[in-house]
């Protein structure tokens, strides 16, 4: 389950960074600049990161046995501004103590 972990924290940063620049570079070239290149190049790789990140997500999601609000909470962390920082450091923290307790490690066969 480690490299569950380390695949989902990496990607969260990477769709966190990549919508802070959707948001903070390419809306205002866009909009206030009159420039829509910008944003035509950043929004389509912020939205493939994003459908690759939430791949990871639901396997980190499906090793750990989660409840499908912890997915819930997951998906958003791509979607609103600088929540996928503090997602992704409370979705770590939860799943290393949890591995850590033996909690993470259950065989995946009988769940559905």
């Amino acid at each position: 389950m480690e490299a569950a972990i380390n695949r989902y924290r990496v990607m969260a940063i990477i769709v966190g960074v990549m919508l802070l620049l959707v948001v903070f570079v390419g809306m205002p070239v866009r909009y206030i600049g009159g420039n829509g290149t910008p944003s035509a190049i950043i929004s389509p790789i912020h939205g493939a990161l994003y459908i690759i990140y939430l791949a990871i997500a639901y396997d980190l999601f499906r090793k750990a046995a989660w409840p499908l609000k912890q997915m819930v909470l997951m998906v958003s962390a791509g979607l609103i501004p600088f929540l996928a920082f503090f997602i992704e450091r409370r979705i770590v923290g939860q799943a290393r103590a949890e591995l850590a307790a033996g909690q993470g490690a259950r065989p995946a066969e009988g769940r559905a």
